[in-house]
């Protein structure tokens, strides 16, 4: 037997489980004479004798016995698959790439993207390199900069605004001190804007935006951050008003092939919506007094 069909070897497994044709054929829903003859054509396929025939039903032969023992060991393996299949994993994957930032922000927001009841799930997925859609590395990305080449699809989205930060106690400070991004792994304008200031005196430097985040939170210095994030922070202040030079916009990229699934569809309408509400935020005019 070259090809096993799958199909008769499950019908095997029935008349031996059964004892004969007719259990196999109340389990299975095929008849009973259709079984009897696909079992006689498996004996001719694979060249054994499987079963013994009498007028009680069927009984396995030795030859019977040894594939009865193979197929029980597909049978559980094809049960673990079925488990896989029906336990949620089936469901599409809609990754959305993006900084560091904005992964913060989505986290923050998520039920404005994504709910348990999604016929998908999610993966954000955070970069500071990008990630290249046309070899689908992300159904989304979420840049700064309009996506030039290959077949890809884009919307531009809302104005990020970055501004300087810090906590009362170092924004009252008469010397300036800065934590910085380190210049290796430096990605975007705003990550060397400090480096690129020669009257700028850095403390502390980082390698990671979270780090960024929390040395900022721990007094460590002012730091330079989005203002979709340094607004919402209850423990920093704005320095001064968002620093015009690395005011940028936001597009919504995605592979033109992808854009019109139905989950990856449905995923840039709400972020798309959700960027829309919180425009003031990304800008920075969603605080009313800045500190000075």
């Amino acid at each position: 037997m070259k090809d096993e069909n799958w199909d008769d070897l499950r019908l095997f497994l029935a008349v031996a489980r059964e004892g004969g044709l007719v259990g196999a054929a109340e389990k299975t829903g095929i008849s009973g004479p259709t079984i009897g003859r696909r079992m006689l054509a498996l004996e001719r396929a694979t060249g054994h004798h499987l079963f013994v025939r009498h007028n009680k039903g069927y009984s396995l032969a030795p030859d019977g016995e040894v594939l009865l023992a193979h197929v029980r060991a597909m049978d559980a393996q094809a049960s673990f698959i079925r488990q896989w299949n029906e336990n949620g994993y089936c469901l599409p994957i809609v990754s959305v790439a993006c900084d560091g930032w904005l992964a913060l922000f989505l986290a923050r927001h998520l039920t404005d993207i994504w709910t348990k009841d999604d016929p998908f799930r999610l993966c954000v997925k955070a970069t500071e390199t990008g990630v290249d859609l046309i070899f689908r590395e992300a159904e989304i990305a979420l840049t700064h900069q309009r996506p030039a080449a290959g077949n890809l699809a884009s919307r531009q989205s809302v104005r990020t605004g970055y501004a300087a930060y810090a906590t009362p106690a170092v924004a009252a400070e008469p010397e300036e001190r800065w934590i910085s991004i380190g210049r290796e792994q430096a990605s975007s304008t705003a990550d060397r804007w400090i480096s690129n200031q020669p009257d700028k005196w850095i403390s502390v430097w980082t390698t990671t935006t979270p780090t960024l985040l929390e040395l900022a939170r721990s007094g460590a210095g002012r730091v330079v951050l989005p203002c979709l994030i340094g607004d919402t922070e209850p423990g920093l202040l704005r320095i001064g008003t968002p620093i015009e030079a690395l005011s940028v916009d936001l597009w919504i990229a995605m592979h033109d092939d992808d854009r019109s699934r139905p989950e990856v569809r449905t995923m840039i309408d709400r972020l798309a919506a959700l960027f829309h509400r919180k425009q003031l935020l990304f800008q920075g005019d969603a605080t009313p007094s800045p500190a000075s």
